[in-house]
C-alpha cells in the first residue's frame, strides 16, 4: 500500500509543526457481528507552529466521507490518497479536524481484530495498533512523540462489554460506552477491546494504592482460566517494579485481556493490555510454560512505566522498549521474594540468549540501536537483537554500574520525563549521574555496533597442575556477508567460575568477577592456584559473548555436562554446544550424543524441552543427509526410553511424549501413537488431554497413517478456534501432492485464511520428512512471493515471505535460486531482509551438514 510507510524525516517534520492536544474517537460497531465496516468519527485539536503550513494525517480505511478541518469542509476524494488525508492551510495556533470514515474490520490481527468464536458464534474484537495501525481504525497522527489525550466513545452491541485505556464505565442502557480521557499517551497503546467477554475481577492494594484489576478471556476458554495465578504474578509484578521503579503506577486500571488470533505474544496497551489466550492453558503444560506466561505478564507490566508513561520519541530506541521490559521481568521472576522461577536467568540464557546469538549471526544484524529509517524498517526489527541482545547488555550494564545505581538512575529518568518522549541519551545521562561512570565510550562499542564476540581461556600451568598464567582472549569474527560495519572489541563485566568434581557434581570452588577489554585481559588472581576440573568463562551469564571451553574443560563439560550443581552453567554450557554445532564446529552426531549422555540429569524442564527442540533442529537441517536417519532413529528410540522412564504424571513426562510424537517414523512407532490416540494403549500418568491428541493425530497425519476422515472426527471432538487452527496443521501436513496445492492454493492464491489459520497450514506444510514433495514448490515460492508482498497486509505477508521459504531445501541450487531472485525482483527493503535472513539458514545448514559429514560415524 503506497501511503502507509513515513520515513524519519517525515515525523522530524510533523513533530516540529504539531503538537496535538486531544482526540475524540466515536466508533459505531453495532454491526460488528456481520463484520464488514463501521463508522468512525475521529476529531482532532492540535497546534500549528506556523501559518498556512501544510501538513496530513493517517488514515487507512475503504471510504472517507468528511473531512472538516477549522470549520471548513474539504473534499475528501481530493485530500485522501495514499492513506493520508492532506491538510492544507492549517491555522498558527489552535486547529481543530473532523474525519468520518467508514473503516474495516481485519481477520490479520492489524488494527481491529474481528474473531468469530465457533463455540458460541459471536463475535470478539480486540484492537493491535503497533507500529502503525490505530490508523486502521481512527485518523491519527501515526508517531509515538506526539502524544494526546483518547476518549473513545463506543456504540456496541447488546450485551456486550467495551473496555479501553480509561476505567470501564457502568454498563450503559443505551449501549453507548463514553469513557473518560485517557492521560497524555502514544497513538500505539491506545486499546478497544469489545464483545460477550468473561472477565474476573480484583484489585491491587498497597500502603493505600488501590489499583482495579481484570481479566478477560471468551466464555469457551473460562473454564480454563486460572485468574488466581494471574493475579498473583501481577502482584508480584506490582510490588516489585514500584519498589525498584520508586514510581506509582501511572495508570487508572490495568486489566488484562486474553484474546483470539493474537499474532505476538502481548501488547502492552496501557491499562489494558492484550495477550494471546494460548496462554489460557486447556490442556496440561510443563512449568515452563508457566514460567513464559509470567514472563509475558512481567514483560507488559514493566511496559506501563518503560514505553508507556516514558516513550521513545523514534523507533530507533524500540529496543530499549523491549529490552527494559525483557530484563526487569526475568530480574523480578529471578529476585522477587517468593517468586516460583527464582532460576529465571537460565531459562533466559538457553532460549532467549540463543535467539540473540542467532539473529547476530545473520546478513541483517545490525546495532541494538538501529537505524530506523521508515515504518518498513521497524516493521521487520522485531528480533532477538531489539528483545534478548539488548536484555543481555542491560544485564552487562547492570553488572557494570552496579544494580543500585542502574534503578537510581531510572528512577530519576521516570520522574523527569514522566508522560513524555526521551532518547537513548536521556537514559544513559541520568545512569551516569547515579554511577559515577562514563558511559558514552560503552555505548558506542554495544550500543552502535554490530556482531558478537567469542571469550576463550588462555591458560598454562606447571607439572603440578598450578596456574602460571590465565588470560582471556576476546574476538570480533568478521561480519556476516553483507552486514554493515566492522568487527569491534568491546569491554565485558564477566564472572569465572572454577569448579571441581566432589561426589560426582561439578561443584563451583570460586568465583572472580572482573572487566574484559582489548584482545587480551590478564587475570592474576588465579595465578598460582590448582587448575580446576572446568574453567567456565561468562559464569552468571553477566555478558554477551560467545564463549569457548578450554580443551580439559571440554573434556570434562563432554562427560559431566549434566553434573552441574546449578542449573544456570549447566544452561551455559549447553547454549555452548548448541552453538559450536549451529557454527559447524561440533557434528550434529557429537551434539546428539552430548545430549543423550546429559539429558536425563536435567531437572530443568525449560532446558530439556530446548534441548529436544535444538536436536530435533539439527537433525532435520544440520546432519549429514547419509546419516540423518540413522541419527533420527536414534534420537526418536531415545524419546520413547525417556518417555517411558519419566515419572508418571510429571513435566517431563508430557515433554518426553510430545518429543516422540514429534518424530515417531517406524510403524511400530507409528502404531503407538494410533494406540495412544484411540485409547488401545497407555503410558502410566500420562493423560491424553486434547492438545496432546492433536499432536499424535498430527504426526499420524504427515506420516500418511491419518486421513480426512479422521482429522474431521477429531475436529468434531474439538469443535472450538484451536480445534480448527490443529485441523488446518494436520490437512496441511499430509505427504500427498494433493494436500499440499490445497495448502498452497489456500495461502498464497487467496487471502481469506485468519492469521491464525494461515499461520498453522504454512506450519503444516512444511514438513522436514517431505523434501521430495515440497521440491518443487521452491520455484513457485520466488515467482510469487513479491506479488504477496506488495498485496497482503504486513503480517499475513511476512508469514508467507518467511514461513513458505524453501528452508528445507538445504543445497547450493536453492542459493543460486535466492540470489537470482534479490538481482532481478527489486524486492523493498524489509522484504530482502527477510528473503536474506532465510537465505543465511541454508548456508549455515550446508556448512553443518559438511562438518557432520566429516565427523566418523
Amino acid at each position: 500500500m503506497p501511503g502507509t510507510n513515513l520515513t524519519r524525516e517525515e515525523a522530524q517534520e510533523r513533530a516540529r509543526l504539531l503538537s496535538v492536544d486531544s482526540y475524540e474517537i466515536e466508533l459505531d460497531l453495532s454491526g460488528a457481528q456481520d463484520g464488514g465496516t463501521y463508522r468512525s468519527v475521529t476529531t482532532v485539536r492540535f497546534d500549528s507552529a506556523e501559518a498556512g503550513a501544510e501538513t496530513f494525517i493517517d488514515l487507512v480505511a475503504p471510504t472517507v466521507r468528511e473531512v472538516v478541518l477549522n470549520g471548513t469542509a474539504l473534499v475528501a476524494a481530493d485530500v485522501f490518497k495514499d492513506s493520508r488525508i492532506a491538510l492544507p492551510g492549517l491555522a498558527a495556533g489552535r486547529n481543530e479536524l473532523k474525519v468520518v470514515a467508514d473503516c474495516a474490520y481485519t481477520n490479520t490481527g492489524e488494527g481491529l481484530h474481528r474473531f468469530v468464536d465457533p463455540v458460541d458464534q459471536q463475535a470478539y474484537l480486540y484492537t493491535q495498533f503497533e507500529v502503525p495501525d490505530a490508523r486502521r481504525v481512527f485518523a491519527s497522527f501515526e508517531q509515538p512523540d506526539l502524544k494526546a489525550t483518547f476518549q473513545f466513545t463506543v456504540t456496541a452491541p447488546e450485551g456486550w462489554t467495551v473496555i479501553s485505556n480509561s476505567p470501564t464505565p457502568e454498563r450503559p442502557a443505551d449501549n453507548v460506552w463514553r469513557f473518560e480521557p485517557t492521560p497524555r499517551i502514544s497513538t500505539y497503546i491506545t486499546a478497544l477491546i469489545a464483545g460477550p467477554y468473561h472477565s474476573v475481577h480484583s484489585s491491587y492494594e498497597k500502603d493505600g494504592q488501590s489499583v482495579p484489576l481484570g481479566i478477560y478471556c471468551r466464555p469457551s476458554l473460562a473454564e480454563f482460566l486460572d485468574a488466581d495465578a494471574i493475579f498473583e504474578v501481577t502482584r508480584q509484578g506490582f510490588d516489585w517494579f514500584q519498589e525498584k521503579f520508586d514510581y506509582a503506577y501511572p495508570f487508572a486500571k490495568y486489566d488484562q485481556l486474553f484474546v483470539p488470533e493474537f499474532n505476538a505474544g502481548a501488547m502492552e496497551n496501557a491499562g489494558a493490555v492484550t495477550i494471546r489466550d494460548q496462554y489460557v492453558f486447556r490442556s496440561k503444560v510443563t512449568d515452563a510454560s508457566y514460567e513464559l506466561r509470567a514472563e509475558t505478564i512481567l514483560h507488559e507490566l514493566a511496559h506501563m512505566w518503560f514505553g508507556d508513561l516514558v516513550t521513545m520519541e523514534w523507533w530507533n530506541d524500540l529496543w530499549l522498549n523491549e529490552s527494559f521490559a525483557t530484563y526487569t521481568s526475568i530480574a523480578c521472576q529471578a529476585y522477587a521474594p517468593g517468586s516460583k522461577w527464582p532460576h529465571s536467568w537460565t531459562t533466559f540464557a538457553n532460549s532467549m540468549k540463543t535467539w540473540a546469538y542467532r539473529q547476530d549471526q545473520l546478513p541483517s544484524t545490525h546495532p541494538i540501536m538501529a537505524e530506523i529509517r521508515d515504518l518498513d524498517d521497524v516493521l521487520v526489527n522485531f528480533d532477538g537483537i531489539t528483545y534478548a541482545k539488548g536484555a543481555s547488555v542491560l544485564k552487562q550494564l547492570v553488572a557494570y554500574v552496579g544494580m543500585d545505581a542502574f534503578f537510581q538512575g531510572v528512577q530519576a529518568y521516570f520522574k523527569a520525563h514522566a508522560y513524555g518522549n526521551t532518547r537513548l541519551s536521556d537514559l544513559l545521562g541520568a545512569l551516569e549521574k547515579t554511577s559515577g561512570r562514563d558511559l558514552s565510550a560503552w555505548s558506542r562499542k554495544w550500543l552502535e555496533t554490530a556482531g558478537i564476540n567469542i571469550l576463550r581461556p588462555e591458560i598454562t600451568t606447571d607439572a603440578d597442575g598450578v596456574i602460571t598464567a590465565f588470560a582471556v582472549r576476546q574476538e570480533a569474527p568478521a561480519l556476516p556477508t553483507g552486514a554493515k560495519g566492522e568487527p569491534t572489541l568491546r569491554p565485558h563485566r564477566i564472572a569465572i567460575g572454577l569448579y571441581e568434581l566432589k561426589d560426582g557434581k561439578l561443584v563451583r570452588d570460586e568465583r572472580v568477577e572482573l572487566d574484559v577489554d582489548g584482545a587480551l585481559t590478564d587475570v592474576p588472581q588465579l595465578v598460582g592456584k590448582r587448575r580446576p576440573a572446568v574453567v567456565l568463562l561468562n559464569d552468571d551469564d553477566l555478558s554477551y559473548a560467545k564463549v569457548r571451553l578450554d580443551a580439559e574443560s571440554l573434556a570434562t563439560v563432554t562427560q559431566h555436562l549434566g553434573d552441574f550443581a546449578e542449573s544456570l552453567p549447566r544452561a551455559l554450557s549447553w547454549a555452548s554446544a548448541w552453538d559450536m554445532t549451529r557454527d559447524g564446529e561440533m557434528a550434529t552426531r557429537d551434539y546428539l550424543d552430548l545430549v543423550l549422555s546429559g539429558i536425563a540429569k536435567e531437572s530443568d524442564i525449560g532446558v530439556v524441552q530446548s534441548l529436544q527442540r535444538q536436536v530435533k533442529t539439527a537433525l532435520d537441517l544440520y546432519s549429514a543427509p547419509a546419516w540423518r536417519e540413522t541419527g533420527l532413529a536414534k534420537w526418536t528410540e531415545a524419546t520413547l526410553t525417556h518417555l517411558r522412564a519419566a515419572e508418571p504424571g510429571s513435566d517431563h513426562q508430557l515433554a518426553w511424549a510430545r518429543a516422540f510424537a514429534a518424530t515417531a517414523r517406524t510403524g511400530e512407532q507409528l502404531d503407538l501413537l494410533a494406540g495412544l490416540l484411540d485409547g488401545t494403549e497407555t503410558v502410566e500418568g500420562l493423560t491424553v488431554d486434547t492438545d496432546l491428541r492433536w499432536d499424535l493425530l498430527g504426526r499420524l497425519a504427515a506420516t500418511g497413517r491419518a486421513d480426512e476422515k479422521a482429522i474431521a472426527a477429531e475436529l468434531e471432538r474439538d469443535k472450538t478456534s484451536a480445534g480448527e487452527e490443529h485441523a488446518a496443521w494436520a490437512r496441511a501436513a499430509r505427504p500427498t501432492a494433493e494436500a499440499k496445492a490445497e495448502a498452497w492454493a489456500s495461502v498464497v492464491e487467496s487471502d481469506k485464511l485468519p492469521n491464525a489459520v494461515q499461520e498453522s497450514v504454512i506450519s503444516g506444510f512444511q514438513q522436514a520428512d517431505q523434501r521430495e514433495l515440497l521440491a518443487s514448490y521452491a520455484e513457485r515460492y520466488f515467482a510469487v512471493v513479491k506479488d504477496v508482498w506488495d498485496k497482503r497486509s504486513h503480517e499475513m505477508a511476512q508469514q508467507i515471505a518467511v514461513g513458505l521459504y524453501p528452508a528445507l531445501q538445504v543445497s547450493q541450487e536453492t542459493l543460486d535460486a535466492t540470489d537470482a531472485w534479490l538481482a532481478s525482483a527489486e524486492p523493498n527493503a524489509a522484504l530482502r531482509r527477510l528473503v536474506t535472513e532465510s537465505r543465511a539458514g541454508v548456508e549455515r545448514a550446508l556448512k553443518a551438514q559438511a562438518a557432520d559429514a566429516a565427523a566418523t560415524a
